[in-house]
C-alpha cells in the first residue's frame, strides 16, 4: 500500500481567454501563454488585511511599545509591516495579496516591539493553518488573541524519512532510516543548529549523531525496534539541537502510528515537524488582539479554449456598447453586492485590459452611469461598479506616473518633519518649540507658518501635475477624453460647465492623488508610516487638492473655514488644473498611436533599484563587506546590472535563470541575502549572491526573531517576487536549491561535497507577491469572473425570468438566437460541465511530497 499525499484543495469554478493585444497606450509584462492542453492549473493566493492592534502590552520603559508586524507562510517571513512608534494600539491598515503552492501548512502573524539597541521582543502571534482558512468561505475578519511565543518552543522544517515492517517472529522488527532533514529553525549564535534526531519506541530510545552548524542535515542512519503482537504504542521521532553547556533545544518531533504502518508495511516521505503538543500555550488573551482579514481563494484554472465563449460574449457586449442589447454588463453590476464590487470591477477591468478594450469597457461604464444620474453633482460619488473600475485602472496602469508627479513632493513633507496645523482649536504651541531666543511661537505665528508651508507644497504638486501632460500614459489619456466629452454631451449648458473637468478630477483628484497623499505607505510612495506630525500635514494638503478637484466650490469652502488661508493658491490651482485636463484630453488618434510606439520601444523595468553583488569567484572568506553596490534593473529580457543606470551593464539573460532564492543567514551575516541561479552562454551553472541595503541592525545570531527594517525585508521580498514571476515560463527551473553557499570543498547548509549535486531545500517559484504591474493572466481574470457569476446563477436566471415575462422556473431557452443573458448562463452551464470532467493537471514537480499525519 502507498503513502497518503497530503490532498490539495479543490476550487471553485474557473473563467479566461487567450491573451490578447494590451490596451493602447499603457506597456505591461507581457500576459502568461494561455494553456492549450487538457490539464487544469491550481492555485492559491491569500489576501491579507492587517488592520490594527489593541491591549498590547508595554515592552519599552516608558510604558509604551513600537509595534510592527511579520508575517510567515510555513515560516518563511514574507511581508513586514510599518512600525508605528510609541503606541499599544497600533493601526496599520495595510494590504497584500499573496501567491502560494496548493500545498502550503499555515501562516503566522507575529506582533513584534521593535527596539534601536537590542534585539526586538516578541509581543505574541496569531496563526491560522490551511485547513482552517479553507473552512472559511468568506474568509477570517475580526479580531484575534494573541498567543504567547517561545523561541525555544517554535519549530519548523521538515524530515525524511523511511519506515518499513520487516516480517518475522514474534511480531517482527520495525525499521526506522532517518535520513536527513531540512529548513530547520536556527537555534545557535552562529545561525545555525547541531541537529541530532531522538528515536522512542516501546520504552526504547535511540540516537543519530550529531551534525554540526547546519539547518539541513544528512544523517541516513537507520534503527530497528522489536515488533511485539498487537503492539499498540507510537514511533516518535524528535528532532534536537545538541548544546555543549546548556540544554538542548527541541526542533520538532513526528509521531507515527504503528497500527497503520503495520497495514502500510512500508512508508517514506517529507514529514513536517510538529510543536510539543504537551506545553500549552500561556498567556492567550493578556497580550492583546490583532484585527485581520484573511481570505484563501482557490482556484482551478481550466484551459484557455473553455473559457473563449465566456470572454467573447463579455467582449461583444462591450464593443456594441449601448448600440447593443447592452444587458450583461448593468446586471452583472445588479447583481453584484456592494462588498464585492471592488473585486469584481477589478477582474473585469483586467481581463478588458488584456483584450486591448479597457477603454471601450469604462466607456460603456460612463454612459450607463450617466443615463441614470439626474443631478450632476451626485455624478460617480457614488461606489458603483463605473466609480470601482476607475480606482483599479488607475491603479493599475498609472502607479508609476503617480510615484513620478507625487514621489519628490511626499519626500519632501517627510524629511521637512514641520508642525503644521491650519485649525484653531486644534493648535499647540508646545509642539513647536521656540522661533526666537526663549521665545516660543504665538498661535497666529504657527498657523501663518503653516499656511506658507502647505501653499509651498501645493504649489509645487500643482506645478509637478501641469507638467507630467506627456508622461501621463496614453491610455488614461484617452479615457478620460471620453470620459470629458461624455459629461459634457449629457450637461450641455452653460451652468454646467465645470462639470465635465470636475468628472475627471473625482477621479485623478479624489479618488487617486488624494488617497496617496494622505496614505502613502498604502502606494508604495514610502516604506514606513507617517508619524502624526506628518500624517497631519499630509492630511491638510490632501484636503487642499480635494478643494482644487471640486474646482473651489462654495460648499467645499464653507465645510471647514480655517482653509480660508490656502484660498489664494486654490483658486489659483482650479485654473491651473483646467488647463492641465484641457491639455491632458486633447489627445488624437494619431498622437495616442505614436505614444504607444514609442513606449513599446521604451518598455519601463520590472523592478530596478540598488543591490550589492557578491559573485562565487576565488577562495576568500564569504562576508557581507566583500558585496559591491551596483545598480540593477530587471525587464522581461535580462536582469542588468552597473555602477550607475547610464554605465554599460552586466546582462543576465531572463531565459537563463534558473531560480531566485534566499540565501540562510549564516552564510553572509545577514538575512538579506539572495541568490540567482542561472547558466552562462555557454550553459554552465553560475550563482549571483545579491543583497539588499545594509542597515544598522541586524538580527542578533541565533535569535528566533530580529529587527528587520521594512526597506530590507520588504525590498528582498519585492525582487524574488518580481524574479520569479518574470521568470516563471522558463524551461528547466529547478525543483530544489541550495540555501548556503560553497565554501571550501562542502555546501555550508548540509555538508555536501559535490558542488553540482541537488540542493538541499525545495525552491518557492510559486510564493509571490501581487503588486500593480503584475503581468495580465487573462485565463485566471476570467476564472475569477466565471467563480462570481456562478456564485449569483440563481440571481441571474431569476433577472432573466423577468425581463423575458417567464413567470415559468423551467429551463432558459437557449440557441443562436437567445439574448445575451441567455447565452451567459448557457456558458456558465458549460463551463460547469468542463470543471467537472476535465482530469486535475499535477502541479509542478517538488523534490519529495509531505505526508498526512495521523498521530
Amino acid at each position: 500500500m502507498k503513502w497518503k499525499r497530503i490532498p490539495r484543495p479543490r476550487a471553485p469554478l474557473p473563467a479566461g481567454r487567450p491573451p490578447a493585444a494590451p490596451d493602447p497606450g499603457v506597456w505591461l509584462p507581457p500576459a502568461r501563454p494561455p494553456r492549450h492542453g487538457l490539464a487544469m492549473a491550481k492555485r492559491s493566493s491569500l489576501s491579507i488585511r492587517i488592520v490594527e492592534g489593541k491591549n498590547l502590552p508595554a515592552k519599552d520603559i516608558n510604558g509604551s511599545s513600537d509595534p510592527y508586524c511579520i508575517v510567515k507562510v510555513d515560516n518563511e517571513p514574507i511581508i513586514r509591516t510599518a512600525t508605528v512608534w510609541k503606541t499599544l494600539c497600533p493601526f496599520w491598515g495595510e494590504e497584500y495579496q499573496v501567491h502560494l503552492p496548493p500545498t502550503f501548512y499555515a501562516v503566522a502573524f507575529y506582533v513584534m516591539d521593535e527596539d534601536a539597541l537590542s534585539r526586538d521582543d516578541v509581543i505574541g502571534k496569531v496563526c491560522f493553518t490551511r485547513d482552517t482558512l479553507a473552512s472559511l468561505p468568506k474568509g477570517f475578519t475580526g479580531w484575534a488573541h494573541l498567543a504567547e511565543v517561545d523561541p525555544n518552543e517554535e519549530v519548523q522544517g521538515e524530515i525524511h524519512l523511511r519506515l518499513e515492517v520487516v516480517p518475522g517472529t514474534p511480531g517482527g522488527r520495525l525499521r526506522c532510516s532517518v535520513l536527513e532533514a531540512r529548513d530547520l529553525a536556527p537555534k545557535d549564535r552562529n545561525g545555525a543548529s547541531d541537529p541530532f534526531v531522538r528515536v522512542h519506541y516501546n520504552g526504547r530510545t535511540q540516537e543519530t549523531t550529531v551534525v554540526k552548524k547546519s539547518c539541513y542535515p544528512r544523517w541516513n542512519e537507520t534503527f530497528e525496534f522489536e515488533l511485539e503482537e498487537g503492539a499498540a504504542e507510537a514511533l516518535c521521532i524528535e528532532a534536537w539541537d545538541w548544546d555543549l553547556v546548556s540544554r538542548n533545544d527541541f526542533l520538532g518531533k513526528v509521531v507515527v502510528s504503528v497500527q497503520r504502518l503495520c497495514a502500510a508495511r512500508q512508508e517514506e516521505g517529507w514529514f513536517r515537524l510538529q510543536p510539543d503538543q504537551s506545553k500549552s500555550q500561556r498567556g492567550e488573551g493578556s497580550l492583546g488582539s490583532l484585527q485581520l482579514e484573511v481570505r484563501l481563494q482557490d482556484e482551478t484554472v481550466l484551459p484557455s479554449r473553455c473559457y473563449q465563449p465566456l470572454v467573447q460574449l463579455l467582449c461583444r457586449e462591450v464593443k456594441l456598447g449601448t448600440q447593443g442589447p447592452g444587458q450583461l454588463i448593468p446586471i452583472i453590476e445588479e447583481t453584484t453586492s456592494t462588498d464585492r464590487r471592488q473585486e469584481v470591477a477589478t477582474n473585469l477591468l483586467k481581463l478588458f485590459l488584456g483584450q486591448g478594450l479597457a477603454k471601450d469597457f469604462l466607456d460603456l461604464l460612463f454612459q450607463l452611469e450617466l443615463g441614470r444620474t439626474s443631478e450632476a453633482n451626485t455624478l460617480f460619488r457614488s461606489n458603483s461598479l463605473a466609480s470601482k473600475s476607475m480606482e483599479s485602472f488607475l491603479k493599475v496602469v498609472g502607479m508609476r506616473y503617480l510615484h513620478g508627479v507625487l514621489g519628490p513632493i511626499i519626500d519632501r513633507v517627510f524629511e521637512e518633519k514641520k508642525y503644521v496645523e491650519l485649525d484653531p482649536s486644534k493648535v499647540e504651541v508646545k509642539d513647536v518649540g521656540c522661533s526666537g531666543l526663549h521665545r516660543p511661537q504665538t498661535e497666529a505665528e504657527v498657523l501663518e507658518q503653516s499656511a506658507q508651508t502647505l501653499r509651498a507644497h501645493l504649489g509645487a504638486l500643482l506645478s509637478a501635475l501641469c507638467r507630467s501632460v506627456r508622461a501621463c500614459p496614453a491610455v488614461i489619456r484617452v479615457t478620460f477624453r471620453q470620459l470629458f466629452r461624455r459629461v459634457r454631451e449629457r450637461f450641455p449648458s452653460a451652468q454646467y460647465e465645470n462639470v465635465p473637468f470636475i468628472a475627471v478630477t473625482s477621479f485623478l483628484c479624489l479618488r487617486f492623488f488624494s488617497p496617496a497623499i494622505m496614505s502613502p505607505k498604502l502606494f508604495h510612495l514610502r516604506e514606513r508610516h507617517a508619524d502624526a506630525r506628518t500624517s497631519r500635514t499630509l492630511l491638510l494638503l490632501a484636503k487642499a487638492v480635494q478643494n482644487v478637484g471640486n474646482m473651489d466650490t462654495p460648499v467645499s469652502r464653507a465645510k471647514e473655514a480655517w482653509m480660508e488661508p490656502l484660498q489664494p493658491t486654490v483658486r489659483q490651482g482650479v485654473a491651473q488644473l483646467k488647463d492641465f485636463i484641457t491639455k491632458l484630453v486633447d489627445i488624437e488618434e494619431k498622437e495616442e498611436l505614436d505614444l504607444q510606439r514609442t513606449l513599446s520601444l521604451q518598455a519601463p523595468p520590472v523592478k530596478e533599484g540598488t543591490l550589492f553583488i557578491h559573485r562565487t569567484k576565488g577562495k576568500g572568506p564569504l562576508t557581507s563587506s566583500s558585496f559591491k553596490k551596483l545598480h540593477f534593473s530587471l525587464t522581461t529580457e535580462a536582469l542588468s546590472f552597473a555602477k550607475t543606470p547610464s554605465s554599460k551593464s552586466t546582462l543576465i539573460k531572463l531565459a537563463n535563470i534558473r531560480a531566485a532564492e534566499k540565501v540562510e543567514e549564516k552564510s553572509f551575516g545577514s538575512s538579506h541575502v539572495m541568490q540567482v541561479i542561472y547558466t552562462d552562454d555557454a550553459g554552465r551553472p553560475q550563482t549571483a549572491y545579491l543583497q539588499c541595503k545594509v542597515q544598522p541592525q541586524e538580527r542578533v545570531p541565533g535569535g528566533h526573531f530580529w529587527s528587520s527594517s521594512p526597506q530590507c525585508m520588504n525590498e528582498l521580498n519585492q525582487w524574488l517576487s518580481a524574479l520569479r514571476k518574470v521568470s516563471v515560463n522558463n524551461p528547466g527551473l529547478l525543483g530544489a536549491y541550495h540555501p548556503g553557499v560553497f565554501r571550501g570543498d562542502k555546501w555550508s547548509c548540509c555538508h555536501q561535497k559535490d558542488k553540482t549535486g541537488r540542493g538541499c531545500d525545495k525552491t518557492r517559484a510559486r510564493v509571490t507577491l501581487q503588486e500593480w504591474n503584475d503581468p495580465l493572466d487573462q485565463d485566471l481574470e476570467a476564472q475569477l469572473i466565471c467563480r462570481h457569476l456562478l456564485g449569483v446563477e440563481d440571481l441571474l436566471r431569476e433577472k432573466h425570468r423577468e425581463l423575458s415575462g417567464d413567470t415559468e422556473t423551467g429551463t432558459v431557452p437557449m440557441g443562436p438566437g437567445a439574448d445575451p443573458l441567455a447565452q451567459l448562463l448557457q456558458v456558465l452551464q458549460d463551463l460547469r460541465g468542463a470543471h467537472s470532467s476535465s482530469p486535475p493537471g499535477p502541479c509542478p514537480s517538488e523534490p519529495s511530497h509531505l505526508l498526512e499525519l495521523q498521530t
